[in-house]
């Protein structure tokens, strides 16, 4: 079995369940996806499935063309691992779809998040800010940051103001709600990280 998929998030919306209640989803197109190499134990030391999926955005260099066109695909815009426990199964040039899901299904999305730029502490880490009035300046400076003498520098992992977002994140137990093969559309239940044409890995 296929342990994961590539996808393009496309956007969130509202859909009611069989009892009339409103449900938040989340709408990915899932695929499809094809096999660019088989890995196994044997020659590579694991079993792992190589996929590529076009988004038609991104360019790849000779090398990379070469390599599926040994296989008679397209060229590929983006390629991820999935391990899998016996790749015996599949062929090269595979195409994967939506079909290894199941709607109820819980699944694991992973995705660039949102940056949000160069943020300070009370944005980036929830701090609370200082007093605004009587005389205060020390609204939202971060403070102390340390000891003087000892021991004399900033200590390692020191929350302060820096760069937020735009990081891999991974949300897990996510509800498949719905599957439209057709389309190849997956809709679960949440929201996933990043914004609308990002890239997300389903598991």
């Amino acid at each position: 079995m296929v342990l994961g998929l590539l996808g393009t998030k496309v956007g969130m919306t509202n859909v009611f369940d069989s009892k009339g209640n409103i449900i938040v989803v989340t709408i990915i197109k899932a695929g499809p996806c094809f096999v660019t190499q088989l890995k196994t134990i044997e020659t590579d030391g694991y079993n792992a499935l190589q996929l590529g999926y076009d988004l038609g955005k991104r360019s790849r260099n000779e090398p990379w063309l070469g390599h599926l066109a040994k296989i008679g695909l397209p060229p590929l815009s983006y390629i991820r691992e999935y391990k899998v426990d016996d790749s015996s199964s599949f062929v090269l040039g595979q195409k994967i779809s939506t079909d290894i899901f199941s709607v109820g299904q819980r699944v694991k999305v992973t995705a660039k998040s949102i940056g949000k730029g160069f943020s300070g502490n009370q944005k980036r880490h929830n701090f609370s800010r200082g007093p605004m009035t009587h005389g205060s300046k020390n609204h939202r400076a971060p403070g102390s940051i340390g000891a003087g003498t000892t021991p004399g520098r900033v200590l390692v992992g020191k929350k302060m103001a820096g760069q937020l977002g735009n990081r891999f994140v991974s949300v897990s137990n996510l509800e498949i709600f719905e599957i439209n093969s057709e389309q190849h559309f997956l809709i679960v239940k949440g929201s996933i990280p990043g914004k609308p044409g990002n890239l997300v890995s389903i598991q």
